[in-house]
């Protein structure tokens, strides 16, 4: 069973207005993008009581102290109250930070979120992890605290460039390769055109909701839902600082194969399981660009992870297809290793 403050929507505006009533909040703001505030405030607009829009760039490169503070003094213009809430209508950047806005302005108040990506809707948006990037490393500032509601309406999808939606995919497949194999078989027999995505978004909405609550602070269980996350934010970290930004789906594809390569050189995953997965991933992603030299470097910064414990990196590794298992020690020259393989796949 989903936890209450998770809705599915037909119908955003409707299912807003009443719990808005509801609760009778002192003030509403509304934090968007320029692509959010044009395509998927207009379907939210009538449910909203009065309120304020607070607008922001989007991007990766916009997840910093810097946007905070703007979208804090626009709150303090505001005279935003304790009694007051932040509404955050877009993807998995702004859902992190207007949610880490929101929960550290003046020690908390209430924020919706409204994701309007595949990724934000299918993992993001889930799970009350909020964060902020601090020298480019991901999610380096950030806390735990839970949305008073999420609003899932999968209507937003149209709205969305393919490169969206195929970054948004990767945390799909993840979540298939670690905890369910026979949907990772449905999902493989499929070109990304042709996904079930209401289906699709339910289940990672489902799974991803009954792991978070059993586990919140990630101390255990929790840990497993970042898999391909060690090595793919290395990558992503690395390439954002040099002015090379990918899509976060497309560096945790990127991360899954690594891992997976770790996990077949430790035979945890067979040989057949491993190619169709890269198989796979490649067919849908394509490759990441990196050179040879630039191994040292990304590896570098995965010792900056947060799942680490001193100097020791701890990954998510496969255990076969459709289960994983967390906190395995991975070495520097295991990633170096991993990426030497990644770069040298065919397309």
């Amino acid at each position: 069973m989903l936890p209450d403050n998770i809705l599915f929507s037909s119908d955003p505006a409707n299912d807003l207005r009443p719990f808005l009533q509801k609760k009778n909040y002192s003030q509403i703001g509304v934090l968007v993008d320029e692509n959010t505030q044009q395509h998927s405030y207009p379907l939210i607009r009538e449910g909203l009581p009065p309120h304020f829009v607070i607008p922001v760039k989007s991007g990766e490169e916009q997840k910093n102290l810097t946007t905070c503070a703007t979208i804090w003094q626009a709150m303090t213009d505001r005279a935003m109250d304790r009694h007051a809430c932040l509404i955050v209508l877009g993807g998995g950047v702004l859902g992190d930070m207007g949610g880490f806005c929101a929960a550290t302005y003046k020690r908390g108040i209430d924020f919706i979120l409204i994701p309007t990506t595949l990724l934000a809707q299918a993992d993001a948006s889930i799970g009350g992890k909020l964060g902020i990037d601090f020298n480019h490393y991901k999610n380096h500032i950030g806390v735990f605290q839970q949305p008073t509601l999420t609003l899932l309406y999968a209507g937003f999808l149209k709205t969305l460039p393919y490169a969206e939606l195929r970054s948004g995919f990767a945390e799909v497949i993840k979540h298939t390769l670690i905890a369910d194999k026979a949907m990772w078989e449905v999902i493989a027999k499929k070109p990304l055109e042709t996904q079930d995505w209401d289906a699709l978004i339910r289940h990672s909405v489902a799974f991803k909701a009954r792991i978070t609550q059993e586990d919140p602070k990630e101390k255990g269980l929790r840990k497993i839902l970042n898999a391909g996350h060690t090595i793919g934010h290395a990558l992503e970290t690395y390439l954002l600082g040099a002015d090379r930004r990918v899509l976060h789906g497309e560096a945790v594809a990127v991360g899954l194969i690594t891992e997976a390569y770790i996990g077949r050189q430790r035979n945890l995953i067979g040989e057949e399981d491993f190619k169709r997965l890269c198989a796979f991933l490649l067919k849908i992603y394509g490759k990441v660009n990196f050179g040879e030299e630039e191994r040292e470097a990304i590896a570098a910064v995965a010792l900056q992870d947060k799942k680490n414990k001193g100097n020791t990196i701890l990954s998510v590794l496969p255990d076969g297809i459709g289960s994983a298992k967390w906190d395995y020690e991975i070495s520097l020259d295991e990633v170096k290793g991993a990426l030497s393989f990644y770069r040298s796949l065919q397309m």
